[in-house]
């Protein structure tokens, strides 16, 4: 508690430049000021933070732990200044929202077109990322809220969450496929034999369907592409005999705009449902406690 605002702010940048100068640059001093402020942590502390090399500076084990303390405050004091400024102006600012695909079309599109009707003066950033990098985002501070799934080992004393979506997940691929004029109904082993387009490992969408594969007794190894982008999957199928797996709704939304149909097959892949996440002990701006209202009324 003994440590000043700027030598915080130093020591964060120091973590991302690893350079002295840099860092220095960054926040307006002088060379010399930073490293005074630098020796002066140090002596606070009774640790060296960082360790002088030829190349620049490498953080101590303390140094990362003051890292990443300092870059959570630097966060909060943001938070700090937004929800001031909201109190005299009424809702203006940034909301930071982090989705699934899945979770745009009957989810976060509906309630983001309502919120910017009323609050035209808040700008929002929408992020669309696979859950598990969607929370690492949010643990770091970088997005207010995630509208995805919580991964198997998160703790529920770090976060909030409450279920929005339930939705089975189904295969899509272009419109003139071969497999949909397939005589006999699909199995899991027809769908094998063609090219895939999946979401990288670690989402929860990608390790469900290796293991439905698993489930059905097929072991070989499958022709996948991998991308989290909806839009870059959407173009591969198009142009492509790929297929790909969908939640139900987004899969409906492409069917709509005739890009993509939904081939005739249950899925023995069930994914987690859609919730609206939230990490604990962390005070929301006002701009997301009101989109939360109009996102989930009752959370």
């Amino acid at each position: 508690m003994r440590l000043r605002t700027r030598q915080l702010l130093l020591i964060a940048k120091l973590g991302d430049e690893r350079n002295l100068g840099r860092a220095a640059s960054a926040l307006g001093v002088s060379q010399p000021a930073a490293t005074k402020l630098l020796q002066q942590a140090e002596d606070t502390l009774g640790t060296t933070l960082f360790t002088r090399e030829a190349r620049g500076m490498t953080p101590t084990a303390s140094g990362e732990v003051l890292i990443r303390y300092a870059r959570h405050l630097t966060v909060e004091f943001g938070f700090a200044r937004e929800q001031m400024t909201a109190l005299r102006t009424g809702l203006r600012g940034l909301l930071r929202l982090g989705s699934v695909p899945g979770a745009l079309p009957q989810l976060l599109a509906p309630a983001l077109s309502a919120y910017k009707r009323e609050h035209p003066r808040v700008a929002v950033s929408v992020l669309v990322e696979t859950s598990d990098v969607m929370i690492a985002h949010l643990e770091r501070g970088e997005v207010d809220l995630v509208v995805g799934r919580l991964l198997e080992g998160s703790h529920e004393d770090e976060y909030d969450s409450r279920m929005l979506l339930e939705e089975p997940q189904v295969v899509v691929v272009r419109r003139g496929h071969p497999l949909l004029d397939a005589a006999e109904p699909l199995t899991m082993a027809d769908l094998v034999r063609w090219p895939w387009v999946l979401q990288p490992p670690g989402s929860p969408q990608r390790s469900r369907f290796e293991a439905a594969v698993r489930g059905a007794g097929l072991h070989g190894r499958l022709d996948i592409t991998e991308t989290a982008s909806t839009v870059a999957t959407t173009a591969l199928l198009e142009a492509s005999d790929m297929a790909a797996v969908m939640p139900e709704s987004l899969a409906a939304h492409y069917g709509r705009l005739g890009l993509l149909q939904v081939l005739p097959i249950t899925l023995a892949l069930r994914v987690p449902s859609i919730h609206l996440i939230t990490r604990r002990h962390r005070e929301l701006s006002p701009v997301a406690q009101e989109f939360i209202r109009l996102l989930a009324p009752s959370a």
